[in-house]
């Protein structure tokens, strides 16, 4: 089968590997001509486009699933809503084929909850945040602008995936316990997080997905933020984490349940704590 990346990064990328494993062709979408060379060693066709000028999105090959896994280039100087909002529209309405299947990778910080309370899917979005209001009115126009008017011949399925971690992505969080810089935020505020691999492993369940859906991509257990720093700085031989909330960082945070994922989607997951997965992400190179 045919399978076509549109942000192909630290989650397209592996997810792109299982795909090739399994025999199939995947192609991913890249502005670059560099990454173009980069994406053809992993085994991954490169389509040169940009879903940010329409113009070229006319060689978006057909395909029988898309993962659309984009996220905001901070250094763009452009705000999230160009990314989520604009480039999704941009790609539903000026693509030449849009497969029968279609996976949207969005996130969980398009809940507005604060007080530490529980969401789940059937929780109202209504974000804090200007990547979350977008990545909100992305789903909306993901499900208006593809699915609506295609019922009874595709699948949408939005994954909603809390704080990714994985080899690779704990760099930074690790330099700053380290060095001792103070964290600005509430220690006992809530984390989500999910383990790189988990976020995959629902991306390829998704897949059989029979039902157009919404599913919340989290691990099985919230962890307030002072236990996860603690936690990785004795994993990592750093200092105890030194918070420093200013009066503003009351936030609660929120906890996410992962219910649906699991009894519905039948994710099983591999790290389903930061237990089993920080001490993977910190001394796996892959």
């Amino acid at each position: 089968m045919r399978k076509l990346i549109v942000g192909c990064g630290y989650v397209g990328r592996r997810v792109a590997k299982e795909w090739l494993d399994q025999g199939h062709e995947v192609s991913a979408v890249t502005r670059s001509a560099e990454n173009a060379n980069t994406l053809r060693s992993l085994g991954i066709e490169p389509v040169i486009a940009d879903i940010t000028r329409p113009e070229t999105l006319a060689v978006i090959p057909a395909v029988d699933t898309l993962l659309y896994a984009v996220s905001h280039d901070r250094s763009s100087g452009q705000p999230p809503r160009a990314t989520y909002v604009e480039g999704l529209n941009n790609f539903l309405k000026y693509s030449p084929n849009l497969p029968d299947r279609m996976i949207l990778i969005s996130t969980t910080s398009v809940y507005g909850v604060d007080d530490g309370s529980e969401v789940d899917e059937d929780t109202p979005t209504a974000a804090a945040t200007a990547s979350g209001q977008a990545n909100a009115e992305a789903e909306t126009d993901f499900w208006r602008g593809y699915w609506r008017n295609h019922q009874e011949s595709r699948i949408g399925i939005v994954l909603r995936s809390a704080g990714i971690y994985g080899p690779g992505r704990l760099l930074r969080r690790v330099s700053s316990l380290q060095n001792q810089e103070p964290i600005s935020a509430n220690p006992d505020g809530w984390l989500n997080l999910v383990h790189v691999d988990d976020l995959v492993q629902s991306v390829l369940q998704a897949e059989l997905a029979k039902e157009p859906d919404t599913y919340l991509v989290c691990d099985d257990r919230p962890i307030q933020r002072r236990e996860y720093y603690t936690k990785l700085a004795e994993l990592t031989g750093a200092p105890p984490p030194v918070f420093h909330a200013d009066g503003q960082e009351t936030s609660q945070g929120k906890r996410c349940s992962n219910r649906r994922l699991i009894e519905t989607l039948g994710v099983k997951l591999r790290y389903p704590t930061i237990d089993d997965g920080l001490p993977h992400a910190i001394h796996s190179t892959t």
